[in-house]
């Protein structure tokens, strides 16, 4: 009977240990929230040497972090976002473009959030997305238990179609996506993200979350509070630079005029990260919390950028290298730099390894954690070469395209068939700022690393989600109805459209009637011709001034199964023919 005692006493003590065990473990793991901003350059800080840009909240948070002085994205934000989400190079997402059906991520990737879900996490994306509008693939879909977001791949472009009808004003209250539903909002968007940000924060502090807090600001068009603007309308954005030797781009009036914008839409950001890590500090979440802060890519107008060649687009340094801070008391010892190169596909696997989670074997990832050399265990990661290129629709050799490893880089803006000659490579130990091509007295070093690239590029395009724009699969529970916007379509070639006409990429879920409904920006005030094609079938409508900016095609029975939805609107004039493109189209199952 003593031995049943001590045997049941045991069990006891063996489960208590066990639920402690994993409620340690769980409270082991760090919070993360990621921050993201749109097109802040690597000199828009005034930690890198800005005079006139004051952001004292960030420089703060760098002087706590630890930094990566070479920090690799792509040239433009949607290849950006697709890589430092799956740990992968873009092209092998879906992700090619930033519009025309090239921005869209294809719904197999597994995502930092479905990894993170899996590993005990919440997650929530606050901000830009820029990945696809429609299911299977906005952020809800792919492992966001919370979202709150702009279409397209910047507030009031056309593809955000809501925001794009409220001009200049479209930063602010502007129309959003919670969870699938449209919400209206109140307030500057960089106010209302973080607004959103800290009530996330407030809801899920007792659990491990991770929150993607990604700003469509500095991005254009550069609006911004009255305010803000104010305390740079005075400054010469050019001036302040005398006594530095580093390369300084030629700023007329409007490229000033934009930095002054551009710096007011910084400073109110920083305000608000101040607000948030005030409120991590007042939740007593600081020193369980891993804080990162990056940017997608270069700026696009030229300013000061720390002496850098380039902007966004390109892949010079300027274009592609920039802030990343890493802040994380319990476990980074802060305020030292690491000097080897790293990349966004490095983020996914570093959480996986920091966060208990779990990377996918049946796929590559490109990346390689950063977790050694956060924790200064290391301060070097093994010989590896990082590669870029940005060219819209698809890449090309070898235009706008490069490779980096160790102290060289090769550049090429040439064609295919270009000899070695005809590229750039630079040693960056001792010319970070490109300035001096040094092909001619590295040839062999720099056919070496072309080699390397034609390896790259052609498996990256050989790999199963690349040149393939996922299709948006229409009819089903999680979204009806479909809006199909700008940001997503193609482009077929058409005698009355100059630049072709627009059709989107859907798949049909299941059987049954449709309801289609073309908006257009304005009124259509003149006769009208209009040919709808679903996949194989033509539909002909005649609508004589339909003088509404909807037009209702009706029902139709749709089956099972791919489909291309083209509308071609035709106004009829009196000597011609003219094409309106839809502004966008809803298609609902009915």
């Amino acid at each position: 009977m003593i031995n049943n005692q001590i045997v049941a006493f045991a069990c006891v003590v063996l489960a208590f240990t066990l639920v402690c065990c994993g409620n340690s473990d769980t409270s082991d793991q760090p919070n993360v929230i990621l921050i993201m901003t749109d097109d802040q350059g690597f000199g828009d800080l005034g930690f890198y040497g800005n005079p006139h840009v004051k952001t004292p909240v960030i420089d703060q948070l760098a002087s706590e972090s630890v930094r990566f002085d070479e920090f690799l994205v792509s040239p433009v934000c949607a290849p950006t976002r697709s890589a430092l989400l799956t740990g992968r190079y873009p092209l092998r997402t879906g992700v090619r473009d930033t519009y025309q059906g090239g921005a869209i991520m294809a719904s197999s990737e597994i995502t930092i959030a479905e990894m993170l879900k899996k590993a005990g996490y919440t997650t929530g994306m606050i901000g830009k997305w820029h990945l696809g509008d429609n299911y299977p693939c906005r952020p809800e879909d792919q492992g966001f238990d919370y979202a709150l977001h702009h279409l397209a791949g910047g507030m009031g472009q056309w593809g955000d179609w809501p925001n794009h009808l409220k001009g200049n004003t479209s930063y602010f209250n502007p129309t959003l996506w919670e969870n699938g539903e449209m919400v209206e909002s109140e307030g500057y968007c960089s106010d209302v993200f973080t607004d959103a940000a800290i009530h996330f924060i407030e809801e899920k502090k007792e659990e491990p979350f991770f929150l993607y807090l990604a700003f469509n600001a500095p991005h254009d068009p550069l609006q911004v509070p009255q305010k803000y603007y104010d305390k740079y309308k005075d400054i010469d954005p050019a001036s302040g630079f005398e006594n530095d030797d580093r390369p300084f781009p030629d700023m007329n009036e409007d490229m000033k005029e934009k930095a002054r914008k551009v710096y007011a839409m910084v400073s109110n950001i920083d305000d608000n990260l101040a607000r948030l890590l005030n409120k991590i500090d007042e939740l007593k979440l600081d020193e369980n919390t891993l804080v990162i802060f990056m940017t997608d890519n270069g700026p696009i107008p030229y300013r000061y950028l720390a002496g850098m060649r380039g902007r966004k687009s390109s892949v010079y340094e300027g274009g592609i290298q920039v802030p990343s801070f890493w802040r994380y008391p319990k476990k980074f010892k802060g305020n030292r730099d690491i000097t080897a190169t790293a990349s966004h596909f490095d983020i996914f696997p570093t959480l996986a390894e920091l966060c208990g989670g779990e990377i996918p074997s049946d796929r590559k990832i490109d990346g390689v954690s950063l977790l050694p050399l956060l924790t200064g265990e290391k301060t070097a990661l093994g010989e590896r070469s990082i590669c870029r290129y940005w060219t819209r629709r698809a890449p090309e050799k070898y235009k706008n395209m490069m490779i980096r490893n160790g102290e060289f880089k090769l550049v090429g803006n040439c064609d295919e068939e270009a000899g070695i000659e005809k590229f750039e490579l630079f040693d960056l130990t001792n010319d970070p700022y490109e300035l001096n091509n040094v092909v001619d007295s590295n040839k062999e070093a720099a056919a070496a690393l072309k080699s390397e690239m034609n390896s790259w590029i052609e498996e990256l395009q050989a790999s199963k989600n690349a040149m393939q724009s996922p299709r948006i699969i229409i009819g089903t529970e999680h979204e009806n109805p479909s809006v199909l916007n700008l940001n997503d379509v193609h482009f077929i070639a058409h005698e009355n459209a100059k630049n072709g006409v627009v059709y989107w990429k859907t798949d049909i879920a299941t059987e049954g009637k449709y309801a289609f409904n073309l908006y257009f920006k304005k009124a259509i005030e003149n006769d009208c011709e209009i040919e709808l094609r679903i996949g194989e079938e033509k539909h002909l409508f005649i609508f004589p001034k339909p003088m509404d900016s909807k037009i209702s095609l009706g029902n139709f029975h749709l089956k099972v199964g791919e489909a291309d939805i083209v509308p071609i609107v035709i106004l009829k004039t009196k000597d011609k023919k003219l094409y309106r493109m839809p502004f966008y189209v809803e298609v609902e199952k009915q």
